[in-house]
């Protein structure tokens, strides 16, 4: 069973200096207003008022990210030609916890308070003595926990007054929820999906493009990032890297455009931290505390919106839980990649950010996780990982679909292939109390359906699904791309 398990030691040292004085919010424009019926009104557990900034108690604070040309700290004007002004408030500030607008917090009742669920059925199959939960954001619009970002991001961007946003999407869950978001908020949507999934789930295209969204797979001849992949690799199957580049250049050209990041960045993983905000509160309803926090990582933004109100509550002394991140072992950012500055995408565009990286050139192999196949980490998520305050593993896509069926056929849930990862995790973690008789309480994000990823599951099935690696060679030639700082 290929697996790899790393945990960091502390640092010795307190980190660099802060980041850049933050920038003021613009006035906020008027934005068409609507209302929205409550699905979970019945639901006892209260939708979150805050969004938490695990900033704020950190006790060493993280690098700041660094202008690409001239190598210095980041100023939040430098970052205006890509978001609005208060995602890039929220995205340098050390404040513990952000108001949710009302019209955000009203979109959100749609889904939200999202079940958190024990999984009894599959504790009796696998005969454990441990309890699992998982909190299923599921139950959005788009079947994933992106809509927890997509809409303040298209809130805020509305408000400012643009009218056009573009972004990337691995699997397509992000583009799906992004494209959901804007046409609630009356803003044009285009899409930079990256090919390997825009082959793999043609119905995740169709769902973006029902919200309204133009599709294009990535790489694409769209723009000059996309045309240079194309001539170097006709048939590229793409990366979330190189379709983050496609999507910044035409944000970058566009003055009536913005950009939107599903992931890695300080304000995605804010608005994501409903999720573990709920949880505590259903968590303590039932009368339990984990001993164990799981969760899938590609970018980050699932993982820490669960982990960091959890980590926040250890931090104070109050529980004591280990927080893994779980990672695709063809894509091992966290196990196998270097703690460095780097590139967010692929051309070089994007500031440079202090992450785990395996290279802002290297292509992950197109396995069905296309939603983990990254070569960064959000630095947030990195800089905790740095002070040991986590652990990572990284396994094979055969064992995480062996346990997505063990899943589906126990709870009924068919989990997309990201999750599944958190779910093959926890299965080990449960038969090691099987082996030892502990009685943990075990805790595991389970961040979307896999509805639109039955192809996948028919190649499990059929025995056709194969593990996928990579090459030690491939991974050696991006990390000497690394920028040197």
């Amino acid at each position: 069973m290929a697996t790899t398990a790393s945990v960091r030691p502390p640092l010795l040292q307190q980190g660099s200096e802060k980041a850049s004085l933050l920038c003021k919010p613009k006035q906020r424009a008027s934005v068409r207003r609507r209302s929205f019926t409550a699905r979970a009104s019945s639901n006892p557990v209260s939708i979150p008022k805050q969004w938490y900034n695990l900033v704020a108690d950190l006790p060493v604070k993280p690098p700041p990210p660094l202008h690409p040309q001239t190598h210095q700290p980041l100023n939040p004007s430098d970052l205006s030609p890509l978001f609005p002004d208060e995602l890039i408030r929220q995205e340098v500030t050390e404040e513990r916890f952000i108001d949710i607008p009302e019209e955000v917090a009203e979109v959100y009742k749609l889904w939200r308070p999202t079940p958190l669920i024990r999984a009894r059925r599959l504790e009796k199959l696998l005969g454990t003595p441990a309890k699992i939960y998982y909190k299923y954001e599921g139950t959005s619009p788009a079947g994933s926990h992106k809509p927890n970002t997509a809409v303040p991001q298209a809130w805020y961007n509305a408000a400012a007054g643009v009218r056009s946003v573009v972004t990337e999407t691995g699997a397509g869950q992000w583009g799906s929820a992004l494209s959901f978001a804007s046409s609630l908020f009356g803003l044009t949507c285009e899409v930079w999906q990256v090919r390997a999934s825009y082959d793999q789930k043609p119905y995740r295209r169709l769902m973006m493009e029902t919200w309204g969204a133009r599709v294009h797979p990535s790489p694409s001849t769209a723009t000059e990032s996309g045309k240079k992949i194309l001539e170097r690799d006709p048939a590229s199957p793409g990366s979330l890297g190189i379709a983050i580049s496609e999507a910044v250049e035409v944000a970058a050209r566009s003055a009536d455009t913005k950009y939107c990041l599903g992931s890695v960045l300080n304000h995605v993983l804010l608005h994501q931290t409903v999720i573990g905000e709920e949880c505590l509160e259903q968590l303590a309803a039932a009368g339990d505390v984990p001993d164990v926090v799981i969760g899938c990582t590609g970018g980050g933004s699932n993982f820490g919106g669960l982990v960091f109100p959890f980590m926040r509550e250890k931090l104070a002394g109050r529980m004591s839980p280990a927080f893994k991140a779980v990672e695709p072992a063809a894509c091992p950012t966290l196990t196998k990649g270097v703690y460095a500055y780097d590139f967010g995408d692929t051309a070089g565009l994007t500031p440079l950010m202090k992450m785990h990286t395996l290279g802002h050139g290297f292509v992950p192999d197109p396995i069905h996780a296309g939603g983990l196949r990254y070569h960064g980490m959000a630095p947030l998520i990195s800089h905790v990982y740095e002070l040991g305050f986590m652990e990572a593993i990284a396994i094979q896509q055969t064992e995480c679909f062996d346990a997505a069926l063990k899943f589906a056929r126990t709870e009924g849930i068919i989990p997309a292939p990201e999750p599944t990862h958190a779910i093959a995790a926890a299965i080990r973690e449960a038969m090691e109390c099987k082996r030892t008789g502990e009685k943990k309480v075990i805790l595991m994000a389970m961040c979307g359906h896999g509805h639109f990823d039955l192809a996948s599951y028919e190649k499990y099935l059929r025995g056709d699904m194969v593990d996928l690696s990579h090459s030690d060679e491939k991974l050696q030639e991006a990390l000497a791309a690394v920028p040197k700082i």
